[in-house]
């Protein structure tokens, strides 16, 4: 699993990752916008608030979670379909969802990915060019209160101070 604040580069190292490992790659569900560039399936499925909601009645994720007014969640049927079949499988969670898998005791490697400060992570949310300002303080509130409680609840905090070396350190731990 590979958590962080929004902006960490969390979805870059688990590109890197997918580039060099053979592992299923979980995609989430949300309910937030598409962003430019992003492709349905393959970086989230993009749904409605209330078709959000009747996958939480029906039992149909592993975690979810509310980060910044949406909504994101892990399906449950292909990551428990790919692990039983003996493949290793990478998600990309958010916090609240992290703390959720650990509390059902799967069996699992948590990785936290830090900005080497927070105002990097503020420069790096101005460069994306779809968050205001507004949103960039919530968002740096919110990795502010993410990385006080990152140490007890994950098994290796990685700064991403540089994209590459980032990645091979998670690689590296992953064994």
């Amino acid at each position: 699993m590979v958590s962080g604040p929004s902006g960490a580069g969390k979805s870059s190292v688990v590109a890197g990752l997918r580039r060099r490992r053979p592992l299923y790659f979980s995609v989430s569900v949300t309910t937030r916008d598409q962003r430019p560039g992003e492709i349905e399936g393959s970086h989230y499925h993009f749904t409605s608030p209330e078709e959000f909601a009747r996958m939480i009645a029906n039992g149909e994720f592993l975690e979810w979670a509310e980060y910044n007014g949406r909504l994101y969640g892990t399906p449950l049927r292909p990551v428990v379909s790919r692990l039983e079949a003996g493949e290793d499988v990478l998600l990309e969670i958010e916090v609240q969802g992290a703390r959720q898998i650990r509390q059902i005791g799967l069996r699992e490697l948590m990785f936290f990915i830090i900005p080497p400060s927070l105002d990097e992570l503020a420069a790096r949310l101005r460069r994306r060019g779809d968050t205001n300002q507004a949103d960039i303080t919530r968002r740096l509130r919110i990795a502010a209160d993410e990385m006080e409680q990152a140490p007890e609840l994950f098994d290796h905090i990685v700064v991403n101070d540089d994209l590459e070396r980032c990645i091979e350190e998670v690689d590296a731990l992953l064994g």
